[in-house]
């Protein structure tokens, strides 16, 4: 049997978005955005090294604080759990465990 899940969501969220339309302010806004978006896109068509720069500047803030979480991790780890509580400890240990698991798939 094939699963109409996904069909229905989108039937849903163009019924959805069709009736939000009726409303003169989310037409104008909607409008608005879909400039914009269709203005930045052409700049950084035109303007490829502008956008390698931006790219590679995110990639660095997001290494910057992966790095900074991560000495947090680590400074965490090698502080005195025996004075913890236990419900902290347990937040630690699952961030531990999804920052290796992002780490793992990185690699």
């Amino acid at each position: 049997m094939k699963s109409k899940l996904l069909p229905f969501i989108a039937i849903g969220a163009v019924v959805g978005a069709a009736i939000s339309m009726l409303d003169r302010q989310t037409r104008e806004h909607t409008v608005e955005t879909a400039k914009k978006a269709k203005d930045t896109v052409a700049y950084y068509a035109e303007n490829h090294e502008e956008l390698k720069a931006l790219v590679e500047s995110k990639a660095e803030q997001v290494q910057s604080i992966y790095g900074a979480v991560n000495s947090n991790v680590q400074a965490l780890i090698q502080s005195d759990f025996q004075q913890m509580p236990t419900t902290i400890l347990s937040m630690v240990s699952e961030t531990m465990s999804a920052f290796s698991k992002k780490d793992d798939q990185l690699s």
